[in-house]
């Protein structure tokens, strides 16, 4: 059974006629206060006890006030949820092209390809997929090294990987400067790289959106001549679920080199993969618009949110338009 903290707090109604301005916004910050006040600290964690939940107070608007918050931050979560949508398909829709062009090979023979016939996939040289790309380790820079922190190099980690759908990592937890990636095994890897785990969380993948430095727990993939930036990404994700399956049922613990050597891929035609980089781009970079899109969506909610809620901000209704006196 997981532990879990439930939190209780008294809420109560402050009337709007005689709650100010000034003091309903400054009510995020007396919520803050009140936890500062009476947070403790243990070994694992801070936390605050059950005795110190149940005194809290918070302010709250009047009903329909909070019914006008909701049709504003609802609008804003639609969008975010439609972006979220939107991505899952279009990812899957790539991935459907992949699948059937390069795992099922059911492309007909008769299909032409940018004018040139598709050879049948039992005359495709089989290879290793370590032969298709170029391998790239990450590094990290001396953590008691303030100066190698913090600067304007992103710095990713698999704490930082996108859900499936979305693909694309463009921000990062940490940064670092340009001397700690000087001064340290870490590389900058351009904008449309490949990065997948190679320790703890196994086999995540993602996609850089601009150049950015990595930990020693993952590896960088570019495509070798020949191949292409998204036929790296599906083709590694491929990759990944066949190490997943031939584990049977085993810890699927680490990858090296010599992983990315042992399973074997089929090399299909330079035009069919030129092909495929042809339909994928478009509907990748529209992935990464959305991506964008939701990044900004989610500041400006929860940027609203305080101010909505403590009054700062208010929503006023549209004013009606003045009727036509001639009418």
């Amino acid at each position: 059974m997981k532990n879990v903290t439930i939190f209780f707090l008294m809420i109560r109604h402050t009337p709007r006629a005689t709650q100010s301005r000034s003091s309903a916004a400054s009510d995020v910050y007396k919520r803050q206060d009140q936890l500062a006040s009476v947070s403790a600290q243990t070994d694992m964690a801070a936390y605050v006890s059950l005795r110190d939940q149940r005194r809290f107070t918070i302010t709250i608007p009047p009903l329909p006030e909070q019914r006008r918050i909701a049709s504003i931050l609802g609008c804003i979560d639609d969008k975010i949820e439609l972006n979220r949508r939107m991505n899952r398909t279009l990812e899957s829709i790539v991935r459907a092209i992949f699948k059937s062009w390069f795992v099922d090979m059911t492309l007909s023979r008769e299909l032409m390809i940018s004018g040139e016939s598709v050879p049948p996939s039992e005359e495709w040289p089989e290879i290793a997929f370590g032969d298709t790309v170029h391998i790239l380790s990450g590094g990290t820079p001396r953590t008691g090294e303030p100066e190698y922190w913090g600067g304007e190099v992103p710095w990713y980690s698999v704490a930082d990987a996108p859900t499936d759908a979305d693909v694309f990592v463009v921000q990062t937890q940490k940064s670092i400067t340009d001397a700690g990636l000087k001064n340290s095994a870490a590389q900058l890897v351009p904008a449309l790289t490949t990065i997948i785990s190679a320790r703890g969380t196994v086999g995540t993948c993602a996609m850089t959106d601009r150049p950015m430095a990595f930990t020693q727990s993952c590896f960088g993939l570019r495509p070798h001549e020949g191949f292409g930036i998204y036929y790296t990404y599906f083709s590694t994700l491929t990759v990944v679920d066949a190490l997943r399956r031939s584990a049977h049922g085993s810890v699927f613990s680490t990858i090296t080199r010599d992983t990315f050597r042992s399973v074997a891929v089929r090399k299909p035609p330079r035009h069919l993969v030129e092909a495929f980089e042809h339909a994928a781009e478009p509907l990748m970079n529209r992935v990464l618009l959305n991506v964008h899109e939701t990044r900004r969506l989610v500041a400006i909610r929860d940027t609203l949110l305080p101010g909505l809620m403590s009054g700062a901000l208010r929503h006023k209704a549209p004013a009606e338009r003045p009727r036509n006196a001639n009418a």
